[in-house]
């Protein structure tokens, strides 16, 4: 492993892949106090030439070799098509670079664990852009449900639904699924040990636009994912479910990102084993409007500054492809035949 110093200056960084995700993480660099966008590549002309225009103090390139070989370059954030995610991310460490990969760090676990490997020979930092995790509203969340306020944590569910655009490459599970999984495994804080998943391909064969997925965790928290391209309403919305409270996470709710309810059973002081229902107040804690992308690309850049393990580092990252992986094979095993 190579000893790395911290930058001196602004931590340098360049963004290969400038499709949809891309412009906005470069645009996020360049407004970072303390970081510097120096290189932007992607391979076609017409995309180099319209973020030139407004990136003028960034150098454009069509090839990712320009940016290995710059020794004034600290770190490359990858916003490639996924299946290259994770051999460019070994390129790019092996190269000295730290790296930043989008979400999910690989199409498999043998290829996350090669990017985490290479992180640390190398000694490179290897992020994971699990963007969620850095959402203030999924931070207040965590904090609620980690300080007790909810009791013991009984199951979670996410719906991650809309009419939205189909993918003939990836399935509903990895392209939607990735961000939820991320998220229950922040809030559980520990690894699913049974997973279930069913799908069906309405629109395209074999390429799921519907999943339903069920996780069982060794503390006896369950969480069930439902995710789906062909539905009537647009939903991002994560529920905690408790002994004592309940709360959800709403990022379609303009005004109320968090909501806690004071809802549950209380056991019956004049039976013994007679529970009732018991509805209270319900409260929405003030969450920042700050941009999810902006407090990921900065502890992304302070990460590379302090030299502290990121949020979502690579060993986060490959228990995300971990559990992509199983509920692959359970909708592979699964699957409707004829």
């Amino acid at each position: 492993m190579t000893a790395v110093s911290p930058p001196d200056g602004d931590v340098t960084v360049g963004v290969v892949g400038l499709g949809y995700w891309g412009p906005n993480l470069a645009r996020n660099i360049e407004q970072v106090q303390g970081a510097q966008l120096a290189w932007c590549c992607d391979a076609r002309d017409d995309v180099r030439a319209r973020l030139a225009s407004k990136h003028t103090r960034t150098r454009f390139t069509a090839d990712l070799a320009d940016l290995l070989a710059d020794d004034e370059l600290d770190a490359i954030v990858l916003a490639t098509p996924v299946p290259t995610h994770a051999e460019l991310a070994v390129r790019v460490l092996e190269a000295g670079k730290h790296c930043f990969v989008e979400k999910p760090l690989a199409q498999s676990v043998a290829d996350a664990e090669r990017a985490v490997g290479a992180a640390r020979a190398t000694g490179r930092l290897l992020m994971v852009g699990h963007l969620l995790e850095y959402h203030p509203g999924v931070r207040k969340l965590k904090e609620i449900a980690d300080s007790g306020e909810l009791g013991d944590i009984h199951y979670i569910y996410s719906n991650r639904l809309n009419l939205g655009q189909l993918r003939a490459d990836e399935n509903a599970l990895w392209s939607l699924g990735a961000h939820d999984i991320s998220v229950i495994l922040h809030l559980a804080d520990e690894d699913p040990s049974e997973l279930h998943a069913h799908g069906e391909s309405y629109m395209r064969a074999g390429v799921e636009d519907v999943v339903f997925a069920f996780l069982r965790f060794p503390s006896g928290l369950a969480a069930h994912l439902h995710l789906s391209w062909l539905d009537p309403h647009k939903e991002r919305r994560f529920t905690v479910v408790g002994s004592q409270r309940m709360a959800t996470f709403d990022d379609m709710d303009l005004e109320r990102k968090v909501t806690v309810y004071d809802k549950g059973f209380d056991q019956s002081a004049s039976s013994y084993g007679e529970y009732i229902t018991r509805a209270g107040d319900i409260y929405s804690p003030r969450i920042s409007n700050a941009e999810p992308l902006r407090l990921e690309v900065e502890h992304f850049v302070q990460c590379v500054r302090s030299g502290d393990t990121p949020r979502s580092d690579g060993d986060s990252g490959l228990r995300v492809v971990r559990v992509l992986e199983h509920l692959q094979t359970e909708l592979d095993r699964s699957r409707r035949q004829g």
